[in-house]
């Protein structure tokens, strides 16, 4: 029997996940499809109802929805509960819903994939405290990553995700600039990294030090004015692509068991993008 899969959103046109995992299935031999579902918050709990009901085999959970669909899932993996936020759903062999948070650890996997698991004893530092944030800083403890600094405009909400994860500091922006040059790497995580045009940096990267490798979330566009500036300064950079595509890939593992080759689809999506 073909099996499906779905991405729910609000909105849902700009999403790439269909079109990255359909690329997959055609490129595997796998007999499924995977679909855009725009569901706004009041159709979210109908809506997965509809999915267990037809039948879906899994899906994936985009804004505005991650924290919202937990109370209509029978379980959780550990890292979704630790950060409180789901983004891909698993129907068990039993037929329960049990949901997962890749997005930390798709991140890791494209961080380690452009430069290597050398990097797990240097100092890193988060830009930002939001949801993104708490799930990078909970994979990045998970996967060995020692030394974890988050700066945050508000403080104390960076303190929070420090207090959950028993280790590590928070500081301020104003501290994170004073002392960049102690951190190897950085990951730019604010809204800063989304705009284009009059944005506000986070904070000055004067005292960026060449060697750091500086990482931005962000994928569409590809050089964020972040990413731009630490480029400037010759550090390396990662952009918000590879984080992407590998957090679409474990979800596509926890669907079927194979890990799909993410170098061709990183190289496609950046070929549609205008990267090079």
């Amino acid at each position: 029997m073909k099996k499906w899969f779905a991405v729910m959103g609000d909105p849902i046109e700009h999403s790439k996940s269909p079109a990255m995992h359909n690329a997959w299935f055609e490129d595997m031999s796998i007999d499924a499809t995977y679909i855009p579902l725009h569901v706004t918050p009041d159709q979210l709990e109908s809506a997965v109802a509809g999915l267990k009901t037809l039948g879906a085999s899994g899906w994936n959970v985009t804004i505005p929805h991650k924290t919202a669909i937990i109370p209509y899932l029978d379980e959780l993996d550990e890292l979704a509960q630790k950060m409180g936020a789901v983004n891909t759903v698993v129907r068990t062999t039993k037929g329960k819903l049990k949901g997962y948070n890749t997005d930390g650890i798709g991140f890791v996997r494209s961080l380690e994939e452009a430069v290597g698991v050398s990097h797990k004893d240097k100092p890193v530092l988060l830009v930002g405290a939001g949801g993104a944030a708490r799930g990078i800083a909970f994979a990045m403890q998970q996967q060995g990553y020692r030394h974890v600094t988050i700066a945050n405009r508000t403080v104390t909400n960076a303190q929070m995700i420090i207090d959950e994860m028993g280790m590590g500091r928070a500081i301020s922006l104003q501290q994170a600039e004073e002392t960049l040059a102690d951190f190897s790497i950085i990951v730019q995580m604010t809204s800063a990294g989304l705009s284009t045009g009059n944005f506000s940096m986070p904070f000055s990267l004067d005292r960026l030090m060449k060697e750091a490798i500086v990482a931005d979330i962000v994928y569409n566009p590809l050089m964020t004015p972040f990413l731009q500036a630490a480029e400037e300064k010759g550090a390396t950079i990662i952009t918000g692509l590879g984080m992407f595509v590998h957090q679409g890939a474990i979800a596509f593992e926890h669907w079927l068991g194979d890990y799909p080759n993410t170098n061709s689809m990183i190289a496609q999506l950046k070929a549609q993008l205008g990267g090079n």
